[in-house]
């Protein structure tokens, strides 16, 4: 498959590339030639699309395939213990540091550090991760003395990172040291021709004696959105096979979200029904608007932060609306 190695090991197995595609296609042979350097690489993509299986096909046909594979999640630790854990510590660098502790730069000599979400580092961390990206060289928490390592970074993340640089929530330097390579994972909904191809292979992996999906499924499967992406599918595929009672996955087997829609019509989860006349863009833009800055008490730094905008946005666009009211 575009002179890849298909099949991704992974702590509890394997797993198997399945792209049929254009677009997966186009991203496999751009990983490809991706995998022969040693630049950062940024995977970037909603949340669900399989960024880290894209980040270990791109370790596994590099020259560091035989290193390790260190993969964090930025977003799911604590500042101080992200900061030891990527960077380790030394002797006594705190209260029961009892002995030193490599990081996960360390461990990941010679090989990959997977950094997901890393759109969500602190920026404390985010001026060291950059040091250790110019320089190649890391100093343990408490330690002064520096020492070299050799790890190729690769970060992925669901956000705009572009956005949140320019709202100074991400460092521009650490951005570009990053963002060396880009490799933009396809939204499910993007690349329809994988759905079924993806659904089998899920099912195959399921301890059942359901080994295919009925007409009725099929049509549901392709019917949807997929707003959770790949990882949604193998959730609605987990699901079809538990409640199959022969060998194939029947529409009645399905989750509500999809076997409520007709066929055919694709919307996006918690999107409302159509009843009455169509609304513009602009109406639903302000109603959501709206009932976002009631629901946080008027606060508009706060409706900011949950609509994913700068505040100067919301400005903007509440002046717009109180001129139009």
């Amino acid at each position: 498959m575009c002179g890849l190695k298909p099949v991704i090991p992974r702590l509890s197995g394997a797993t198997q590339v399945v792209a049929v595609s254009a677009a997966m296609r186009e991203l496999l042979l751009r990983t490809a030639r991706f995998a022969a350097s040693d630049a950062p690489v940024a995977v970037m993509g909603e949340t669900g699309t399989g960024k880290e299986v894209v980040a270990r096909m791109l370790h596994l046909n590099s020259a560091r395939s035989g290193g390790p594979f260190i993969a964090v999640n930025v977003a799911a630790l604590p500042a101080e213990l992200l900061e030891t854990e990527l960077f380790g510590h030394g002797k006594g660098a705190f209260t029961g540091a009892i002995s030193a502790r490599r990081g996960l730069f360390e461990t990941a000599h010679e090989g990959t550090l997977f950094l997901d979400e890393i759109g969500e580092m602190p920026p404390a961390l985010q001026a060291k991760l950059l040091r250790v990206l110019q320089d190649g060289e890391l100093r343990r928490v408490g330690e002064d003395q520096a020492f070299a390592v050799d790890v190729r970074v690769v970060s992925a993340t669901h956000r705009d990172l572009a956005r949140r640089v320019a709202e100074g929530l991400f460092r521009e330097d650490l951005y570009y040291r990053l963002k060396v390579l880009t490799l933009d994972v396809p939204p499910l909904r993007e690349r329809v021709e994988d759905v079924l191809p993806l659904a089998e292979h899920f099912l195959l992996r399921e301890k059942t004696h359901a080994t295919q999906f009925s007409a009725r499924a099929r049509e549901r499967l392709l019917a949807y959105a997929w707003p959770g992406n790949v990882r949604e599918l193998e959730n609605v595929v987990k699901h079809g096979a538990a409640l199959a009672v022969g060998d194939q996955v029947d529409e009645p087997d399905l989750p509500d979200d999809l076997r409520c829609r007709r066929p055919g019509v694709t919307r996006l989860r918690g999107a409302p029904e159509a009843s009455g006349p169509l609304a513009t863009l602009a109406e639903i833009e302000r109603e959501h608007i709206l009932r976002v800055l009631d629901q946080c008490g008027g606060s508009q730094s706060e409706a900011a932060r949950v609509l994913g905008i700068a505040r100067n946005t919301l400005w903007r666009k509440l002046r717009s609306i109180r001129l139009s009211a």
